[in-house]
């Protein structure tokens, strides 16, 4: 008997090719379907940009040009797909911040530029900052969030650290300073992209960078140390 199967996306979804079995060609193709991966969850930004954090499987489909019965060979549900653009989105909070953090040498130049740099993705990517905060009830995303903090905050608290050392100050506070920093200015990042951003961005840095450097500076008045020693320290890192 000639056995027969039906397909139940219609016979006019497209088909994805089966894995070639040679290597070369398997790993041509595995490349293929991440790149073609990477095509939909830049269509499903593009989606949640244009219709918001309501956006549905259809609207993204039809962003993307392709059927809903192609998503979900990709992604296995909505909330699949939108664990995948808040990594996406995380990714772009890591590589703005984590440079500025790096390339800084004086201390209250690491606190601005640390806040600059998070206040930038919030200017200029509102809508996707909102959705990564908002959104978080989604499986995954939560962690996602959580695992951009801890990410920033170690590297921020690297750089702390040693500031402290090179000054001879206890580098004990710089990991509790540093999550602290990324927590605080996550949060005034939300109201300020809530309320429509109604302070300036060179401003609001300014404002920030002021009250928690009088806590840090604060610091090393309290060690006794030297005039000299934290001048000439300046001086080097110029």
């Amino acid at each position: 008997m000639r056995r027969t199967t039906t397909d139940v996306n219609g016979p006019d979804a497209p088909r994805e090719p089966s894995p070639p079995r040679s290597g070369g060609r398997r790993d041509r193709w595995a490349d293929h379907r991440e790149q073609r991966r990477q095509e939909l969850i830049a269509a499903a930004v593009q989606a949640l940009l244009r219709h918001g954090p309501s956006v549905d499987m259809d609207q993204v489909a039809a962003t993307a040009g392709v059927s809903k019965p192609v998503l979900y060979r990709y992604f296995a549900d909505k909330a699949q797909l939108w664990l995948a653009v808040s990594e996406m989105v995380a990714e772009r909070v890591v590589a703005a911040v984590a440079p500025a953090v790096e390339q800084v040498r004086e201390e209250r130049a690491l606190v601005e530029a640390t806040i600059d740099a998070y206040l930038s993705v919030v200017e200029f990517e509102p809508s996707l900052y909102r959705f990564l905060v908002h959104e978080s009830g989604h499986p995954g995303i939560q962690q996602v969030v959580t695992g951009t903090s801890r990410q920033v905050a170690t590297g921020l608290a690297r750089v702390i650290g040693d500031r402290l050392r090179a000054l001879g100050l206890d580098a004990g506070p710089a990991e509790p300073w540093a999550y602290g920093l990324v927590g605080f200015v996550q949060a005034v990042g939300d109201w300020w992209t809530t309320h429509g951003q109604p302070i300036h961005r060179s401003a609001l840095t300014e404002y920030l960078t002021t009250l928690l450097w009088s806590g840090i500076e604060g610091v090393r008045r309290g060690a006794d140390l030297p005039p000299e020693l934290t001048r000439a320290h300046e001086r080097i890192d110029r």
